[in-house]
């Protein structure tokens, strides 16, 4: 009996929101070191180390697994993203094809990273691969082997490139702004007027279906990049607490120099401060007239799960 799809990373944020959205209309079985997903087939295995035994027939294999929200700080933390977003990656499809089992299709998560941009609006996504980070380095080059491995083994290959992911207990700094401000400890800065892309999970979840049918390099946003201001005040409106805090950007600034020299025992440095206040936005129109693609403004979903 043919599976429709080998889902990796079921565990993580995205993964999860994957599973739920797609297990109602489709037979999946998850790949992965974490437990099994409630309901699924599982295969316990650890494909940044190994090649994986045991695999079932797929339609589609949803690349979800990757290591991201970090910020290595020794050779060794650099090199573990190499090892689970590239080899795993490599090893992945190397099992797939030892075992007979190459899929119909094949969609990997990646990241909006890889373009290596602080700033910058509607980047699409013919502009160059310039990142520099273990993370963005390590998408690259998982995004170059898997448009190889596609083309021998005339696999369709969709490639989504996601910004920010927020949906009901974001990962990463998302959280760390709804944390914050549910505690009265965010302060916002200055005109908090830099826009930056994000997306829906499930949008991505619900999307999955027309990628694997066509195939193609994807950046999926919510199209209307919101402001830091505009978060702010959803957000706190969902918590049913007072806007934050203003500071003024000067005393951002000085309190960033101090950061820099404190460290990690600081809420905020120079290069925090420049990501806060910098816009950067990437261009879904491709998404759009290939897929369909509709999606849902995050500002207005945030405050319903926050």
């Amino acid at each position: 009996m043919k599976t429709d799809i080998l889902l990796t990373g079921a565990s993580g944020f995205l993964g999860k929101v994957i599973y739920e959205v797609l297990s109602s209309q489709h037979l999946i079985t998850t790949v992965g070191r974490g437990p099994a997903v409630a309901n699924g087939g599982h295969l316990t295995a650890d494909f940044s180390k190994e090649l994986i035994t045991g695999l079932p027939d797929v339609d589609c294999v949803i690349h979800c697994a990757g290591k991201a929200h970090s910020v290595p700080k020794t050779e060794e933390e650099k090199e573990s993203f190499f090892q689970v977003n590239y080899r795993g990656t490599v090893n992945l499809c190397q099992s797939l094809q030892q075992e007979g089992k190459v899929p119909r299709s094949f969609i990997f998560i990646s990241t909006v990273a890889v373009y290596g941009k602080e700033e910058g609006v509607l980047i699409s996504e013919d502009d160059p691969l310039d990142g520099t980070s273990p993370y963005a380095k390590s998408k690259i080059m998982a995004e170059e082997y898997l448009q190889e491995w596609a083309a021998v083994n005339n696999v369709k290959l969709g490639i989504l490139r996601l910004p920010l992911i927020a949906g009901p207990t974001p990962p990463g700094n998302l959280q760390a702004m709804i944390n914050g401000i549910r505690t009265g400890r965010y302060l916002s800065i200055g005109k908090a007027d830099a826009r930056k892309s994000m997306v829906w999970a499930y949008d991505v979840a619900m999307v999955i279906p027309a990628v694997a049918q066509r195939g193609g390099i994807y950046n999926l946003t919510d199209s209307r990049h919101p402001s830091f201001r505009e978060l702010e005040y959803k957000i706190a409106e969902g918590l049913g607490r007072k806007a934050p805090l203003t500071i003024p950007l000067p005393l951002a600034k000085l309190l960033a120099l101090a950061g820099d020299v404190m460290g990690d025992r600081f809420p905020i440095n120079t290069d925090k401060l420049k990501k806060i206040t910098a816009t950067l936005t990437f261009d879904d129109a491709r998404a759009k007239s290939s897929l369909n693609w509709r999606p849902s403004p995050v500002a207005e979903k945030i405050r319903f799960v926050v």
